[in-house]
Order: structure tokens, then C-alpha cells, then sequence
């Protein structure tokens, strides 16, 4: 084993990683952690775009009210309007960083940034970079981090679970880190660990999400102790490519934004029969809406079509998705889009505070894998990045406010691997992995009932018990962290499902169809610490 020392330890390298990574550097040492390469995760893969209150039409109550609609009563209003508040410094930083936001010309022949409109914004706000802006944010900061000396990156390591100090009282010192590529465990000690790991989409067998979603940070909080909030709103994107070829490629919605319409297979438009918002309503009206037409009719897919649009217009804002969807034989200037929901989204996640800091000192989460209270019941497309962006920058003011007073991590243990050997039957986790995502996909997914989730909660116990004793017997692996952590989140999306007796924003269930008077929070707390 290996012993690393840090100031921050930053386990994850999205949007909110790296800016994280940033703002600390001048002041610092920081190791930023990858379980991949830096340019894999959900960040690079956004489409869409950031929203921010950006013009002189709109204001920052007109933000926090959408986004509050969308959140279906669950919202924090504080958190709501410190994010929205803050929306215009975020970006601003962005592009003084170089992020080559889509620009075009106004009626005096100025060029000012473009902005777009997705479901649930009233005003046109979103700021992108064609349709791949997180291709543009992770590119512009991955190059700015990787200039930087006080940053050393570690790509290919996955985190196994938090080292935790109990004297005077508990709180990380750091992580136990897998080094992928050596098949080792190495001790990383840091006075302040981040969790910016992204969300837990890849618990179902239908993802936009990357390979890696597979809820590390939450899981890895959970374990540790922290409480974490509302893992049942789980968020479907409407719109993901239906091809055999085309593995979890999405359909941003700012071609819904700009105009696309969504067919049946015979060509009929159907979502004014669900919505007066039509097409831009929130994500989760849509896709419920495209859930329920797809099993009353039997189809496999829907249709999104912008064909209507001229090839211009398409190329100059879907350049990405015009190009993928020609390899793939589909001409979107000619012809509609095959289209079906696909799990996106973890709106749950370690309850923080406005400075991104856990239940344990020591400790944050910023981006997808923390609850902050701005989605509530259901994202407002474009908030997420711009989530991920202010607790980056609240969690870093956190942490130089305290860093100089807080005492370097002392650990003497070593990771014992004496006692177990390399397995042979691998099998156990990729039947398991099969097995646990398609138990969520059918039982825990865009419509929900006490005895689907019941089920689900059974066969999952038992998946649990068999990975269990795999761990406890085998060398770790990549592989099989994540299939320990997805169980975990599976659990705790289960466990929350089941509390909610109402149906409410992204939680519809059968049993209980109406909303209730009262909007709460689905809390849980861990029972398995002692503190």
C-alpha cells in the first residue's frame, strides 16, 4: 500500500471536480481522482446547456419560480434562489476561463451569446455551446487543470470506502483508493475530502448516463454515516436514441426547446392530450407521457422530429446529434428521431448544507451525488451543471475558511488482503450486475406499486447476500465496487419509494395516485454507525 497526503482530496472529475479542483489550486495541494480518464464522465456527455439568469428579459424570480414549479413542491426556496443568485457569477467564470459558449448576431450586428429554452423555463436562458456543452466545459477545464502544479491527477482510481478518525469525535481523514490499473489499494490521507462521483442512473438497465454512473459517493457517504434524501426521484431524460447500435445516446432537450415534436408511431402528435406545456413540459410529465403511449400501443419508441426545421437551423444547433443520427442511417432534417425514456438523473443524494458539507466533518459533496434541496421532486432542465458549479464554489470558500486551523490526517492502518484470493467465478458479478438492473428497470422504474417495489426490495436483498460474501472472500475489483455500491442506492431508492405515500413530481406510484397536502422530504438515516 501506498501512502498519499493531501491537503483536499477531490474523488470525482465532472464539472464540479474540477471546478472544485480550480478554485483550490492557487492555495492548496490537491489530488483529483478519476475512476476513469478525466474526459468519461456525465459532464463531457451533457448536451443541453447551463441556465442562468442572463438577459435583461428575465430575472432571477422568474428562475427560482420555474425551477420551484418543476420541483413540485419539494424545492428548497433557499437553495433555489442562492443557486439562481449565483448563476451569473458561475457562468461569467466559466467563460473567463474560455468556454466557447454558441454566439450569434443581434439585429445591430452584434454578437451576443445564444440562448436557448428547454421544458419548465418561461424564459429563453439556457447559455450552451451548440448541442455539447459539457464536451466544451470539460474540455476547456480538464486542459486548465492539468496546467496547473498544486494539482496531481489520478485517472483509472475508484474509491473503496472513507477512512474515518472517531477521536476527538468522527471525521475523514481520506479514502482507501483502488488503483485500477495496479490492482492495488493505496491509503490517500487528506484533511478535506470532496465526493463529486456523479449520480446512480446505471441501477437501471436503460441509461443516459455513462458507464461509471453507479452511485459511488452516495453509497460510499451512506456507509460512513451520512444521511441522504430523496434517492426515490429518480429522473427519466424523455428523449434517448432507439437504436441496437446506438448505446445510451441522448436527444437533448433543447430540440424539444427549439420546436421538435413528439409522434406516435403513425405520426400524430400526442402530448397536448397530457399537458397544455405540450413538449416543454417538465421531463417528467414528458416522459410519463411517452411511457403511457408506448405501452397503450405496444410501440418500442416514439418520435421526436425537427424535420420542419431548415438543414441550416439543424446544423447550426445540433451539429452532434445530426452527425451520430446520419452514421446511424437517420437523416433528422428529413425524417424523425426514434426515441424512449431511459434513467438520467439522481435528484436524491448526502444531505449537505449551502457550503456542500456532510453530516461528517471533513467531509463534502457537491454535483449529482449530494442533496442540496434545488431539484426537489424533479430537475429543471440545465440546473444541474449550474448546481455543480456554485457548491464548488461554496464548498472551496468552506474549506480555505477552515484549512489553516485543521490539523494534518495521522492513520497507521493498512489495507489487509492476507486472508482472501483472486476469484473465479466472476461470473456472480456480471449476472448480479445483469440481474439488479433490470429488477429496477421493471419494478422501480417511471411507474411505480407497493408490491413492484416490494419485490424488488426482495430479490435485491438477496443479490446483496451474495456480493456480500463475494467481497468478503475475493480481491477487489473494479467491477465489483461498483455493483456493491449500485446495491447500496438500489436499497436506499427502494427504502425511499416506499415511504412516499403519495405520488409527487419524478414518484408516481399506483397506490397512491394523488399528492399529498403536505410536501416532506424522504430522509434517511443510517442505523449501522455508531457515533
Amino acid at each position: 500500500m501506498t501512502d498519499f497526503r493531501y491537503d483536499v482530496l477531490i474523488i470525482g472529475s465532472g464539472a464540479a471536480g474540477l471546478t472544485a479542483a480550480l478554485k483550490l489550486a492557487p492555495h492548496l495541494r490537491i489530488a483529483l481522482l478519476s475512476k476513469s480518464t478525466l474526459k468519461q464522465g456525465a459532464t463531457y456527455l451533457a448536451q443541453g446547456g447551463i441556465a442562468g439568469v442572463l438577459n435583461e428579459q428575465d430575472s432571477i424570480e422568474s428562475h427560482v419560480q420555474d425551477t420551484l414549479i418543476a420541483g413540485d413542491g419539494l424545492c428548497d426556496e433557499e437553495a433555489v434562489r442562492f443557486t439562481v443568485s449565483n448563476s451569473q457569477n458561475a457562468i461569467g467564470w466559466l467563460i473567463d476561463q474560455g468556454v466557447p459558449f454558441t454566439r450569434e448576431a443581434n439585429d445591430t450586428g452584434d454578437w451576443n451569446y445564444h440562448l436557448t429554452r428547454e421544458g419548465g423555463h418561461s424564459q429563453r436562458r439556457i447559455i450552451h455551446a451548440a448541442d455539447e456543452t459539457g464536451k466544451a466545459v470539460s474540455n476547456t477545464l480538464t486542459d486548465l487543470v492539468r496546467a496547473q502544479p498544486n494539482i496531481d491527477i489520478f485517472e483509472h482510481h475508484l474509491a473503496v470506502d472513507l477512512v474515518i478518525e472517531k477521536q476527538p469525535k468522527r471525521h475523514t481523514i481520506g479514502a482507501y483508493i483502488l488503483d485500477l490499473d495496479k490492482s492495488r489499494v493505496d491509503l490517500f490521507l487528506a484533511k478535506h475530502t470532496i465526493l463529486a462521483t456523479g449520480g446512480a442512473s446505471k441501477a437501471y438497465l436503460y441509461s443516459s448516463n455513462p458507464q461509471g454512473a453507479s452511485g459511488d459517493g452516495i453509497a460510499i457517504a451512506w456507509r460512513a454515516g451520512c444521511r441522504v434524501a430523496n434517492m426515490e426521484f429518480n429522473q427519466f431524460h424523455p428523449t434517448i436514441l432507439y437504436h441496437p447500435l446506438a448505446y445510451s445516446f441522448l436527444i437533448t432537450e433543447a430540440v424539444r426547446g427549439e420546436g421538435g415534436k413528439l409522434l406516435r408511431p403513425d405520426g400524430s402528435r400526442f402530448m397536448d392530450d397530457y399537458d397544455a406545456r405540450a413538449e416543454l413540459a417538465p421531463r417528467d410529465v414528458v416522459a410519463r407521457a411517452i411511457d403511457g403511449e408506448m405501452k397503450r400501443l405496444g410501440s418500442d419508441f416514439v418520435y421526436l422530429d425537427i424535420s420542419h426545421k431548415s438543414p441550416e437551423f439543424i446544423e447550426e444547433h445540433f451539429p452532434n446529434i445530426k452527425a451520430r443520427c446520419l452514421e446511424l442511417g437517420i437523416d433528422i432534417t428529413r425524417q424523425p428521431i426514434p426515441v424512449v425514456p431511459s434513467a438520467h438523473y439522481t435528484c436524491g443524494g448526502v444531505m449537505v448544507d449551502q457550503a456542500g458539507r456532510t453530516d461528517l466533518p471533513g467531509l463534502y459533496a457537491i454535483g449529482e451525488n449530494s442533496f442540496t434541496g434545488l431539484h426537489g421532486a424533479n430537475r429543471m432542465a440545465s440546473n444541474s451543471l449550474l448546481e455543480c458549479l456554485v457548491y464548488a464554489q461554496s464548498a472551496s470558500e468552506a474549506i480555505l475558511a477552515i484549512n489553516a486551523r485543521t490539523p494534518e490526517p495521522s492513520f497507521e492502518f493498512e489495507w489487509d488482503e492476507s486472508r482472501v484470493t483472486v476469484s473465479d467465478e466472476d461470473v456472480v458479478v456480471s449476472h448480479n450486475w445483469e440481474e439488479l438492473r433490470r429488477v429496477m428497470w421493471d419494478y422501480v422504474g417511471i411507474v411505480r406499486s407497493d408490491k413492484q417495489l416490494n419485490r424488488a426490495k426482495a430479490r435485491i436483498a438477496l443479490i446483496r447476500q451474495e456480493v456480500a460474501e463475494h467481497y468478503g472472500q475475493y480481491k477487489i475489483s473494479g467491477d465489483l465496487l461498483e455493483l456493491r455500491n449500485l446495491i447500496v442506492v438500489s436499497e436506499l431508492i427502494i427504502q425511499s419509494a416506499l415511504k412516499r405515500k403519495e405520488s409527487r413530481g419524478l414518484h408516481y406510484t399506483l397506490d397512491y395516485p394523488e399528492m399529498a397536502d403536505t410536501p416532506e422530504n424522504t430522509v434517511l438515516t443510517p442505523t449501522h454507525v455508531t457515533r
